[in-house]
Formats: structure tokens, C-alpha cells, sequence
């Protein structure tokens, strides 16, 4: 009898802190060659077609991302990865990728990944970080508003102990627009 195989699945924004699917781990990963990055326009989850928001993305770049490698015994692994095409590939900005990633213990595993797809209109790189806490301030979608995408993802960020220079200063501004907007209402 064969030992049953796992697949990997690399998230690096809201898979971090809302996977929706069951794992027997999970690490500390990197992935070459990608960023983080706020270029995606969310016009389903985040924002509306009127009102796009802004999600994350994996958009080739000079350095890393670090995220979460999450391990999926093979029993379940095609079932989660169902799940993932219909939250992820909602609306085909994403490529669904294979990519290699080293764990922080410094094992290197092949793992699925989500990445951006530049001919895609929902692509949106250059955005100012300005811009972008302007739209993620106000923008809300179907899973809710869009700065608490941004907020949750850093916090859980924070608690992996990962450091994201312009994340923290999304948030920062992002909750100073919010409260000037606060202010004008009432």
C-alpha cells in the first residue's frame, strides 16, 4: 500500500486567514520572483462593477512574498482545489499556477498558487499608494468591505511575524480616510 501524497497550496492575502478548506499544515513560505501586490480591481468580493475595489495579487517582481504553504492530504485535495477555482477564478483574472516555494524549515515544495493575469482588465499595477487606500477605503463587495480585506491581512500578517512596509501603511491610512469620512457624516 502507497503512503497517500499531499498537495501544497500557497496563499499570500485572504487564504492566510480565511483558507476554506482543511489542511494537515501549514508553514511559513516564500515564493521567488512575485510581490504582494494591491492590482487586482475586485468587482465581485471587495467591490461592484460601479464601485471596484482592490484585492491581492502575485505580480512578478524583483523579490519574494512570504505567505503560508498550506499541506492538503491528497483525500481532500480535489475537493479543496474545487473550492479554490470557484472562489479564485471567479472572473479569470487569476491564473492558477504551479510554482515552487521554500519553507521556512527549508524544504521546497511545489505548490498552487493564484497568479495575475497582466492582459486580464482587472489588472491594475502602478496604482499609486495613495489611489489604493482611496478605493479601499470606500469600496465594498460582496464579502464584505473592502478595508477589511486589508485590515485582516495584515493583522494575520503581523501575527505570522511577516513584514509587509506597505500594508502597514495602507492600513494607516486607510483607517485616517475612513475617519475623516466618519467625521464629515456626522
Amino acid at each position: 500500500m502507497r503512503a497517500q501524497a499531499s498537495i501544497w497550496i500557497f496563499g499570500y492575502g485572504s487564504l492566510i486567514w480565511e483558507p476554506g478548506f482543511a489542511y494537515s499544515s501549514r508553514h511559513i513560505a516564500r515564493l521567488e520572483g512575485y510581490e504582494r501586490s494591491f492590482c487586482m480591481r475586485s468587482i465581485h468580493h471587495r467591490g461592484s462593477v460601479a464601485s471596484p475595489g482592490l484585492v491581492l495579487a502575485l505580480d512578478k517582481g524583483q523579490g519574494g512574498c512570504e505567505g503560508v504553504a498550506f499541506e492538503v492530504p491528497e483525500v481532500i485535495a480535489a475537493e479543496s482545489l474545487e473550492y479554490l477555482r470557484a472562489r479564485e477564478l471567479i472572473s479569470a483574472a487569476y491564473l492558477e499556477s504551479h510554482a515552487r516555494v521554500t519553507l521556512r524549515d527549508g524544504r521546497r515544495v511545489e505548490a498552487v498558487t493564484y497568479i495575475i493575469d497582466q492582459a486580464h482588465d482587472q489588472y491594475c499595477a502602478g496604482l499609486s499608494l495613495e489611489d489604493q487606500a482611496r478605493i479601499i477605503a470606500r469600496a465594498h463587495g460582496g464579502r464584505g468591505p473592502n478595508c477589511e480585506y486589508l485590515f485582516n491581512t495584515a493583522a494575520h500578517l503581523a501575527e505570522l511575524g511577516l513584514q509587509d512596509p506597505q500594508l502597514d501603511w495602507l492600513v494607516a491610512r486607510v483607517q485616517e480616510l475612513r475617519a475623516g469620512d466618519e467625521r464629515r457624516k456626522a
